[in-house]
């Protein structure tokens, strides 16, 4: 019966994962627009395709907004015992046939789902004259090669992510942190 119940067990985790991959694949924000990409491109080569989920990015009252990034679980294949047929169980409760297992690959937990937030540039901010700072701004540190176009594409994003991953944030989405020291936004001298 333990074995059952932890055969069980694992289906549903199965399940489970099967249907966030599912969903973290179409994240919609509220109005309906898609927000962040499956497929935000790796550091080294723009075209390359990782299967990061998407960031979400929340408007707060203040008009700020929030970004949260999901680093999802690691999963290895280990050797593990499967049970193929359950015992058969008299009413007395003696076992009249035990439960036969096999040697099969079951999924090990090597790393939990992550989560952290930080402070974004909202949406409504990154205008085409925005971001082709952005860009000339990348390319002068050498982290962005591609033509100055005034779109977040996918150089772009990359180039965001080497930017912020050298600084300690593996994140496609600019942070309000990034724009500030890039100079792309004023940062009020007022404050602290």
């Amino acid at each position: 019966m333990i074995h059952t119940s932890k055969a069980r067990a694992l289906q549903r985790i199965a399940r489970t994962l099967c249907v966030a991959a599912l969903l973290s694949a179409c994240t919609q924000s509220p109005d309906g627009d898609r927000i962040g990409a499956s497929d935000t491109p790796s550091r080294n080569a723009a075209s390359a395709v990782s299967l990061m989920p998407p960031t979400l990015v929340e408007s707060r009252r203040d008009g700020t907004c929030l970004a949260r990034e999901i680093i999802p679980a690691v999963y290895e294949q280990v050797m593990g015992e499967v049970q193929v047929v359950q015992a058969e169980i008299a009413p007395d409760g003696t076992v009249l046939r035990p439960p036969v297992y096999r040697k099969a690959p079951v999924p090990r937990i090597v790393q939990p789902r992550g989560e952290f937030t930080f402070d974004a540039v909202c949406g409504h901010q990154m205008t085409p004259e925005f971001v082709a700072s952005l860009q000339r701004a990348l390319a002068a540190r050498n982290y962005f090669g591609g033509n100055v176009t005034g779109s977040m594409d996918a150089p772009t994003m990359a180039a965001v992510r080497w930017y912020q991953g050298d600084r300690g944030l593996d994140s496609a989405q600019l942070s309000l942190e990034t724009a500030r020291t890039l100079g792309l936004i004023a940062v009020d001298l007022t404050e602290g």
